[in-house]
């Protein structure tokens, strides 16, 4: 039986590459082939990749109050579906060039929810739409009080109007039930939790 990841980057031929799109975020058209399965090679074909950088992403919970703090705020994409475009979501914020991700937590934290975390653990990365899409998102959980969160935050230059709500983690994980959340980052890291909520509540040893 055949094993996976028999191929590897350097086995996909880029003939020619073009930016075809440069504005908030890139586009760019390639022309490429690589192996088959069945020991051919596809014959070159065109895909177009969106370039977005990487990101990193925090569910901030407590572990003494079993909460959670989720922020609200207006998403483009979630426009023209059946649903309100202002989703619960994660601290979440780009990497800046030479930054590392928990840097990025960190700066976030403050910038979006006024918060400071005691500790982070790390929960996964993952690709986001790797059929069309460069980004990769850096998961974490972190630790923090929710005495004091909530409020409204954002960067005014960066257009950005968000509500800090504080949640129970059983509501949040309902919320995911019934379809309210139903964005990946969100979704993944409150799976994450229900499973290490008692590891968490112990101290977060």
């Amino acid at each position: 039986m055949t094993k996976p990841f028999q191929f590897k980057a350097s086995d996909v031929k880029v003939e020619k590459r073009e930016t075809v799109f440069q504005g908030f975020f890139r586009m760019d058209k390639l022309w490429l082939t690589h192996p088959r399965f069945d020991g051919g090679d596809m014959p070159v074909f065109t895909r177009e990749l969106f370039i977005r950088g990487d990101a990193t992403c925090v569910l901030p919970y407590d572990p003494e109050r079993d909460e959670v703090v989720l922020l609200e705020q207006f998403r483009l994409g979630a426009l023209g579906r059946n649903q309100s475009p202002w989703l619960l979501e994660l601290v979440a914020g780009m990497n800046e060039d030479g930054e590392g991700p928990e840097e990025v937590a960190r700066r976030e934290g403050q910038e979006e929810a006024g918060l400071t975390f005691e500790r982070l653990d790390k929960i996964c990365d993952y690709l986001v739409s790797p059929g069309g899409s460069t980004e990769m998102i850096h998961l974490y959980c972190g630790r923090v009080s929710t005495e004091d969160a909530g409020g409204l935050y954002g960067m005014e230059h960066e257009h950005e109007d968000i509500r800090v709500h504080v949640v129970s983690s059983e509501d949040a994980m309902a919320m995911i039930h019934d379809g309210r959340i139903n964005n990946a980052a969100a979704i993944i890291a409150l799976q994450w939790l229900e499973l290490n909520r008692a590891r968490l509540g112990k101290g977060w040893q």
